[in-house]
């Protein structure tokens, strides 16, 4: 029977033959003869399709595709929409007994169908970012151990010392543009964590790619494991990582030192290294270390910074009061309260103080109580210092509060519940709109939830905090309390960096995304208490951060990307990751060449 030449069945046909004639071409079809018969092995199949999840597309391969990629029959026969398998997914999501169990579909799905996951978590942000991310991700580290089924990174032990670069070759990428890297001694506000770190790197890349567009082969989620000095992991039979106390001191130093320069050998000088969840004694002076020899920052000091101003200088149009006339109180004085009171300085900079001026204007709280000069309990660090002041010491949050009289009123201590209902109330009587952000994650670390603040001050307050919170109804009207998550910046910087090549990650750059970010903030937001724009427009929002740096980055040669695009929006917006389905192109053969071509 003559089969017509267009026909999908003739496709099917040619492309089978193209594949043996390939096949047998290459001696990839063994034979062995014996006495009486011959056997062969089968011909290559489709079905390691269905098993490589940046290829696969589950029940959405069309009838073609299933004969011509020789997976007809692997999969049931109605073919869906992907609408229709976003829909099927949220459906069994929201039937799962807990948040963990929903942690768990969603990183299988990752693993079994990339787009589809990327497109359930760009079309549904708002209910699936706080399951990647914060605060489940805290419960997901804790239990690493038991859920860990596939990996998605690479662990480094301090076992690999001196090859720490053999092991960055079993990754399989070579064209990787952004690593992000902890060694888990202080993950979000649960302290060490060890091994079982790994959820934050994993978490941070997924938002990468779902939140800005960064293609997630360019991605690279990397745990070191230098030991964990937590007794619970170390006596627990399913703890994955190195059972022994951390490695410090020269040891470690040379370890990381070793890593960076690996990292740079193997994936160019242009690769982001993104610092997380490290311990205040590292993380600052990594950062002071590295920030001018590597492409790196860190996003515990650095993004928590830009998104906590972001959301202060959006704050400044319902106060109507300039940061310059304001005074801040940090409850905390560990990364994230130091890295936001460098960019305060910045930022009052801008309105025309001194760096000397605008640190008079911060006071920082630690375990110790009020930071100042001559403190009897003891020194201070070189970061503390900048923020000590010549005042008699105070050890009590609310009488620090009543002394200092100030207008926004931050926690980043990761300590729990801090702002009491007498402390709010103090800040109320105060400040006829006081700026309250509980910034701790996750949740149980929180400062005060979004309810306390509104109910206690009356919805006076401008409240923000780390972790989500539900919207409130307080007196008639709803508010809606705005996550000031690291999830607005470091995806936005990400996708500056990787595009458009940037070499070094100057202090700017984070002034001028949290001016942007605060900047898409529209004015029906702010009526509803929102100090930062809606979680589903973060990829908008994310594209403009990345603009805006890139434009920066040309201004004053830090790009390497050349030549400058003409225009950098629609440059930007062409490198995003699209999670459309490519249609499957089968190759045909060509007899007169005898190679294969395309249809």
């Amino acid at each position: 029977m003559f089969i017509k030449p267009q026909s999908g069945i003739n496709r099917c046909y040619q492309y089978f033959l193209s594949r043996r004639s390939i096949t047998m071409a290459h001696e990839k079809i063994k034979t062995t003869t014996t006495s009486d018969k011959m056997t062969t092995s089968r011909y290559p199949t489709g079905y390691d399709l269905l098993l490589d999840p940046r290829a696969n597309k589950g029940t959405a391969f069309s009838i073609d595709e299933r004969q011509l990629c020789r997976i007809h029959g692997l999969l049931p026969p109605t073919v869906s929409t992907p609408r229709l398998q976003v829909e099927r997914f949220m459906e069994n999501l929201r039937n799962m007994p807990d948040d963990l169990s929903r942690y768990i579909s969603l990183n299988a799905l990752q693993d079994l169908n990339e787009k589809l996951f990327y497109r359930v978590a760009m079309e549904h942000t708002q209910e699936v970012m706080p399951l990647v991310y914060t605060p489940t991700v805290g419960l997901a580290c804790q239990k690493y151990g038991l859920i860990f089924s596939k990996p998605k990174g690479l662990f480094i032990s301090i076992l690999d010392k001196g090859h720490v670069y053999d092991v960055l070759r079993n990754w399989p990428i070579d064209d990787v543009r952004a690593v992000v890297v902890t060694d888990g001694e202080r993950i979000l506000g649960l302290g060490d964590l060890g091994c079982n770190g790994m959820g934050i790197p994993v978490g941070k890349l997924s938002l990468y790619t779902a939140l800005a567009g960064v293609r997630p082969q360019y991605c690279l989620p990397i745990t070191l494991d230098v030991g964990t000095n937590n007794e619970h992991f170390l006596n627990d039979k399913y703890y994955l990582g190195l059972r022994n106390k951390r490695v410090t001191g020269k040891e470690y130093d040379d370890f990381v030192d070793e890593f960076m320069q690996a990292i740079v050998k193997r994936f160019g000088q242009q690769c982001l290294i993104q610092f997380e969840d490290f311990a205040n004694h590292n993380a600052f002076r990594f950062l002071k270390k590295y920030r001018d020899l590597y492409c790196t920052f860190n996003d515990d000091i650095q993004g928590t910074a830009s998104v906590a101003v972001a959301g202060i200088l959006s704050s400044t149009r319902i106060t109507g009061a300039k940061l310059a006339d304001s005074r801040f109180v940090f409850y905390g004085a560990g990364e994230a309260s130091i890295g936001i009171s460098d960019l305060l300085v910045v930022a009052m900079e801008r309105e025309g103080l001194s760096a000397e001026q605008a640190r008079k204007n911060i006071f920082l709280v630690d375990s110790k109580g009020l930071i100042v000069k001559n403190r009897p309990a003891g020194g201070l660090s070189e970061e503390k210092l900048r923020y000590a002041h010549e005042h008699e010491p105070i050890t009590n949050l609310i009488d620090i509060i009543r002394t200092i009289k100030p207008a926004y009123l931050i926690g980043a201590a990761g300590q729990g519940p801090a702002f009491t209902r007498e402390i709010l109330e103090l800040m109320a009587s105060i400040n006829k709109h006081p700026v309250i952000f509980a910034l701790s994650n996750p949740t149980s670390k929180a400062e005060c939830t979004a309810r306390e603040a509104y109910e206690t001050t009356k919805g006076q307050c401008v409240f923000a905090s780390g972790s989500p919170f539900p919207n409130v109804e307080y007196n008639g009207k709803t508010y809606v309390p705005g996550q000031g998550n690291n999830s607005y910046i470091f995806p936005g910087i990400g996708l500056a960096i990787v595009t458009c090549n940037i070499r070094h990650i100057p202090d700017e750059l984070f002034y001028l995304a949290a001016k942007t970010l605060s900047e898409q903030v529209g004015d029906e937001d702010l009526k509803v208490g929102l100090v930062y724009p809606p979680l589903e427009k973060i990829r908008d929002v994310s594209r403009k951060i990345a603009v805006s740096l890139a434009e920066y980055a040309y201004e004053k040669n830090l790009a390497a990307l050349y030549p400058r695009p003409n225009n950098l929006e629609e440059f930007i917006q062409s490198q995003q990751y699209a999670v459309e389905y490519e249609d499957i192109v089968p190759p045909r053969w060509d007899w007169s060449n005898k190679t294969l071509a395309k249809l």
